[in-house]
């Protein structure tokens, strides 16, 4: 398994509106990818907007290609939030999953 990491940071008072984008729009579209898991969104309040952090689980690179295209470690936003953020990665980083502890899913 491989993990997908992507941080932005965005105005407070615009946070919401990314978690509504990502639920509405993007998870919807990941869903229909073969080879992807699942994803998760973590914020945190920082002095001068909200650091967010997405994690999207797939089965292989080869999976991620069917999403991102040949280049990898491009980053995918999406032209409708783009103006958003104070600042985004324009390159992800890709970690292989070595272990899970998840015991409310065992």
């Amino acid at each position: 398994m491989i993990a997908r990491f992507w941080t932005a940071k965005i105005a407070q008072a615009d946070a919401h509106v990314y978690t509504d984008h990502l639920r509405n729009q993007v998870l919807p579209t990941l869903r229909k990818v073969d080879g992807y898991i699942g994803a998760k969104l973590l914020d945190r309040e920082t002095g001068d907007g909200v650091e967010i952090v997405v994690i999207t689980l797939w089965q292989s690179l080869d999976s991620i290609k069917k999403f991102a295209g040949p280049d990898l470690e491009k980053a995918v936003v999406s032209d409708d939030v783009v103006s958003l953020f104070l600042q985004y990665d324009q390159r992800v980083r890709h970690y292989k999953v070595v272990v899970i502890d998840d015991p409310q899913h065992e």
